[in-house]
């Protein structure tokens, strides 16, 4: 089958519990026929899947994930709109179920610590248990059952199982004390313990699904950008405000003062200053005046302008941009794979473990050997977290993606993000990346101040109506000095390879290279054929103005470099990073840039496929590789890299092929990507490091490995909380992220 015509498509899913219930559904998406690839996000409550829509449906997945106890919404239009409600009202009934739990607990709590010998103490817990056990905390059992049913097992398995044995042994030792008195075992209830640990757990719960409702913040502020209704002009000239979902290429639309921009497009008419920090990242508004460009949820300030609608609807860049943070946010790193694998058999291990545990408890011969063995069993079922491990990996990349949209980086994949951090050698293309990508006049030197007095408003006349793409650099450079001409009766003629003829009240005069010259045997002074000499040994392109027999002026023209391209190399230095430099141009042009830039290695003349060759060799030389690059000659180096990086200005190509794209076409982004990976990298180690040991000391505690030496056990009430705080201690520390500077 061909993977071109696959659909990709991410679904909300509701109904999971713990890592097990993402594991349990990754792994089983994958067997519907039709569906070629499929990840579940437990942190962001979602599922991306590759399907081949002749094969399968939306309708089909749905089914086939409803089948084994979960769901998913598959209505796009109102999808986001669905989830943040079934979001809202499952954090509204955990909120409800946790405070009714509560207030039942706490007079069980009572009277077990202070009043337990009062008559009828035991049937008065029972009574106040079972509403806990059975109500508030029925989404355990029920899901249990349900996913027993689908034979599978899950974090609702261990608190049902540990719940439900310590309330039903109580009940036993209630209402049969005699056969418990006979059987020489301790007559005491554990109530008090089923209602605290379901307490504890739907507290728990609560918070770690308001801690990772906040992972997902950058990507709510990003929607929360999006206009609904916007005004437009009619061909008659009338306006009328229209929902922006009608707004169609070519509309003329009206910005007020304050307003957000509601699609991509060019301004006709007006100026104002636009604040596009949501989008860059950069905090200083942009200046736009008639033809310059607009973009979808940036705002504008103070003036008013209209301005003609090209990008609409998914097509506009913050369109693309939330497009390109949800799936990030949604996919895997490579670490995480590993972690599912482990959560999927944790649950049947930690059942393994806990029943060996409770057995070698029942015959160790110790003094009521059968209730160290139920509480045994109880606890270790109790202290496992699953959750802590699933949401270790997944929480700390949505806030680092997140992070990075905020700053203008948006990341495409989470694996690019893990890899960023071991990146070594970065390797830039010149143009448009070092480079502003635009030809700049550097320098017009005139024959004599008689020539440049007589015949700069004839240079400016002739180049404001050329053609030519070095003519606006020209015009740009002498309004700058105050020289404008405006002459309609100039007559101008291209000649291709070297230049154009103006004709001017019969005078003639020339723009163009040196062939030009020689073609129409004009001379040109000594001194500006040095100055020529000096600025092609620097790589810039000189041209030529002169009449029909003498050179009146030179002019060099190149390729200025950013102003933040030092910095930013100067920046990945400090970082013990190599740079090169990649560039189609001439040997001269590169040198010159190169050391303007401070890059030490770099390669001229570089076709694509010597472009990718270069990239090839750094890695064979063990070297991790990050390229920068914004035409479509670097795609196929892009491809190679090991973290590819758009440049936000290029070529729609080399931002697809990119996994990282830089809005703000700012160098400096890429040490900001470099350093918020690092970070990323350092919160998931810490995350999972927590998450093992928790597990890895807890259970031997809970099972009782340290009774033989100092007689503790482990109280399932207190296990039951340190299960629940463990979930949220790693989502918290994932958010410490968003505070972090970088």
């Amino acid at each position: 089958m061909s993977t071109d015509i696959h659909i990709i498509k991410i679904f909300p899913v509701t109904g999971m519990s713990c890592a097990n219930c993402a594991a349990r559904i990754d792994s089983f998406i994958k067997t519907v026929p039709g569906v070629e690839e499929g990840s579940v996000n437990f942190a962001d409550n979602s599922m991306k899947v590759k399907f081949l829509p002749g094969s399968t449906t939306p309708a089909d997945i749905r089914k086939a994930v409803r089948s084994i106890g979960y769901d998913i919404i598959i209505d796009e239009d109102n999808s986001r709109e669905l989830k943040e409600e079934a979001e809202r009202l499952y954090l509204k009934k955990t909120l409800i179920n946790t405070i009714g739990a509560a207030a039942f607990s706490i007079p069980l709590v009572i009277i077990a610590m202070f009043i337990m010998g009062m008559p009828g103490a035991d049937y008065i817990m029972l009574v106040l248990a079972v509403p806990v056990v059975f109500w508030f905390g029925r989404q355990f059992p029920v899901k249990a059952l349900s996913q027993i049913r689908h034979r599978t097992v899950t974090m609702d398995t261990l608190v049902a199982l540990s719940t439900g044995i310590a309330f039903l042994y109580s009940a036993f030792v209630t209402f049969f004390p005699g056969i418990i008195r006979k059987a020489g075992i301790e007559e005491h209830v554990y109530f008090e313990a089923a209602a605290v640990i379901i307490t504890f757990i739907l507290l728990g719960k609560y918070l770690e699904e308001r801690a990772k409702s906040n992972t997902s913040s950058a990507l709510k502020k990003l929607i929360g950008l999006q206009v609904k209704t916007v005004m437009i002009t009619r061909p008659d000239g009338t306006e009328k405000e229209i929902n922006v979902s009608e707004v169609t290429p070519g509309d003329i639309i009206i910005v007020k003062p304050g307003d957000k921009i509601p699609v991509d497009g060019v301004l006709t008419s007006g100026s104002s200053f636009v604040d596009e920090s949501m989008i860059t990242g950069e905090p200083v508004a942009a200046e736009k005046i008639s033809g310059s460009r607009v973009f979808a949820g940036t705002i504008n300030q103070k003036g008013s302008f209209r301005f003609r609608a090209e990008k609409t609807g998914d097509d506009t860049l913050l369109a693309q941009i939330i497009k390109m943070v949800r799936e990030a946010q949604g996919s895997k790193a490579p670490v995480q794979h590993l972690v599912d694998k482990i959560a999927g058999i944790f649950v049947p291990v930690v059942m393994s473990a806990a029943l060996l545990s409770g057995i070698i408890w029942f015959f160790s011969g110790a003094d009521n050997a059968l209730t160290h063995s139920l509480l045994s069993i109880v606890t270790v079922l109790i202290i496992a977290c699953p959750c802590a491990l699933g949401l270790a990996t997944p929480t700390a990349i949505m806030v680092g993606i997140g992070r990075g949209a905020d700053k203008g980086i948006l990341i495409r994949d989470a694996e690019s993000l893990e890899t960023a951090h071991k990146v070594n050698t970065v390797v830039l293309d010149k143009t448009g990346t070092i480079t502003m990508g635009e030809p700049v006049v550097k320098e017009i030197i005139w024959r004599s101040e008689t020539d440049k007095t007589a015949s700069a408003v004839i240079l400016h006349a002739i180049q404001r109506i050329s053609e030519h793409p070095l003519a606006e650099p020209v015009v740009k450079y002498l309004e700058r000095s105050g020289i404008r001409g405006n002459m309609p009766q100039i007559n101008i003629e291209s000649i291709p390879g070297m230049g154009v003829k103006a004709l001017l009240d019969s005078e003639e005069y020339y723009i163009g290279n040196k062939k030009l010259l020689e073609e129409n045997k004009i001379t040109s002074d000594k001194e500006l054929e040095s100055h020529a000499e000096n600025w092609k040994k620097d790589g810039n392109t000189v041209s030529y103005f002169t009449d029909k027999n003498i050179v009146l002026a030179a002019i060099s023209v190149s390729d200025t470099i950013k102003a933040s391209s030092r910095d930013a190399v100067n920046e990945l230095h400090k970082m013990d990073i190599e740079v090169h430099m990649l560039t189609g141009d001439n040997e001269a042009a590169a040198k010159t840039i190169a050391g303007e830039a401070g890059i030490d290695h770099y390669l001229a003349e570089a076709l694509p496929q010597a472009k990718d060759d270069y990239i090839k060799k750094l890695q064979g030389e063990g070297k991790v590789v990050a390229m920068a690059g914004d035409g479509i000659n670097d795609s196929q180096a892009l491809a190679r890299a090991d973290v590819s990086i758009a440049m936000g200005k290029g070529s729609d190509i080399a931002m697809d092929v990119a996994k990282m794209t830089i809005i703000s076409s700012d160098l400096r982004k890429i040490t900001q990507a470099i350093r918020l990976s690092k970070i990323t990298v350092r919160t998931i180690r810490q995350n999972l490091f927590w998450a093992f040991i928790y597990n890895i000391i807890g259970i031997p505690i809970a099972a009782g490995i340290l009774y033989p030496f100092t007689g503790f056990l482990l109280n399932p009430m207190i296990a039951g909380a340190a299960m629940a705080l463990s979930s949220v201690s790693v989502v918290s520390n994932s958010l410490r992220l968003k505070y972090k500077s970088y």
